[in-house]
């Protein structure tokens, strides 16, 4: 399917993004994605019947579904310690946490001084996203990290187009404050 080619890196970084930290280690997004990818194919004909979102949106969600589903086995079954000690997000699809949206925010830093950099600058923006509404943070994750349009941001999570702009800038502007040391009160308004 020549969707999952043309789409196969904003699909890995969609599980990187939201891939439960203790599982990093068990899991690869390459293969969650070519799990996705045999969904996909496998119910491709009921997707032709009744096309209700656009294709992209429709293949991420198999993505999500078929995480949701691993994680479910990894964490959610009794024989393994990791679900021992998490409970599993209460949604129906996995969030991007504070925690995964502020190293992917901050990157990758090499030297000694850079490494200190970049925990300190982590914590301030992970600081920052615990202050957003959980919808601005996913309107980031999925503007930024997924690079889905507005258009498809909105749909995703049920907005107006507007809504989801405001949402997005609301946010960004979040971000601009914490990285320019301005920061705001706790109580403020992002």
């Amino acid at each position: 399917m020549e969707i999952f080619q043309q789409n196969r890196e904003r699909l890995r970084q969609l599980i990187r993004l939201r891939l439960h930290p203790r599982l990093q280690g068990r899991l690869d997004e390459s293969d969650v994605v070519q799990d996705s990818f045999v969904d996909a194919n496998r119910r491709f004909a009921e997707y032709t019947a009744n096309p209700s979102v656009p294709l992209f949106l429709w293949v991420r969600s198999l993505t999500l579904q078929r995480l949701v589903d691993l994680q479910r086995l990894h964490l959610g079954a009794k024989m393994r310690d990791a679900g021992r000690e998490i409970s599993l997000h209460s949604g129906p699809l996995p969030e991007a946490s504070s925690l995964s949206l502020a190293a992917q925010l901050v990157g990758q830093m090499t030297s000694v001084s850079q490494a200190a950099i970049r925990a300190e600058t982590q914590v301030r923006v992970q600081a920052a996203l615990n202050l957003m509404d959980p919808i601005d943070r996913e309107v980031l994750a999925l503007r930024h990290f997924e690079m889905l349009t507005n258009e498809e941001v909105a749909q995703v999570l049920g907005l107006k187009k507007s809504a989801a702009s405001n949402r997005y800038i609301r946010a960004l502007r979040r971000m601009k404050d914490v990285l320019e040391g301005t920061g705001m009160a706790s109580g403020d308004k992002p």
